[in-house]
């Protein structure tokens, strides 16, 4: 069995075989690179979550897996505080959509005036930790919380909603 994992981030990788190696220990992956079709630095919950759906989606077209993996990061904006949001979409063969969200904590001022004024987390953050390439390790997420929640570890919790949604769906009820 294939399931196709809508990026080549390692973070959202790592996130993505970690979880659905625990209930599909056969499973084969394959990253394919797919647009979003949003923004560059998604803003709100509903353009994060459009990003994952879309990403999934654009997988399973003519696909012959079990499902496709989307995921998003974005941030939202909650009484005038900029906060880290984050989405997955799980979408089946037949079209069925299943999407979950995860942890958000809020961004210091000095990175949401970036954001704010159209800039992309992750070089703002690659020059905030002066390190290359953030996203693809602990995120802001890892940085923000000291280490404590790592990006992968973010995404390894939507995956668990989605796959718990996927296995629920095919129990008689």
């Amino acid at each position: 069995m294939k399931i196709l994992i809508g990026t080549n981030n390692r973070a959202k990788t790592k996130a993505v075989k970690s979880i659905s190696s625990i209930y599909y220990p056969n499973a084969i992956f394959e990253n394919i690179e797919v647009p979003s079709l949003i923004s560059d630095q998604p803003m709100s919950q509903e353009e994060t979550r459009q990003g994952a759906i879309n990403r999934a989606k654009h997988l399973m077209v003519g696909s012959d897996a079990l499902f496709g993996i989307g995921l998003e990061g974005g941030v939202q904006e909650i009484d005038g505080q900029l906060y880290i949001c984050n989405w997955g979409a799980l979408v089946t063969q037949n079209g069925d959509v299943f999407t979950a969200t995860g942890a958000g904590i809020p961004l210091p001022n000095e990175i949401a005036e970036q954001l704010l004024a159209g800039a992309e987390l992750g070089p703002v953050m690659d020059v905030f930790t002066n390190k290359n390439e953030i996203r693809h390790d602990e995120g802001a997420v890892g940085v923000f919380s000291n280490g404590l929640v790592n990006r992968s570890a973010m995404f390894e919790h939507i995956m668990l909603l989605l796959i718990g949604q996927f296995e629920f769906s095919y129990k008689p009820l």
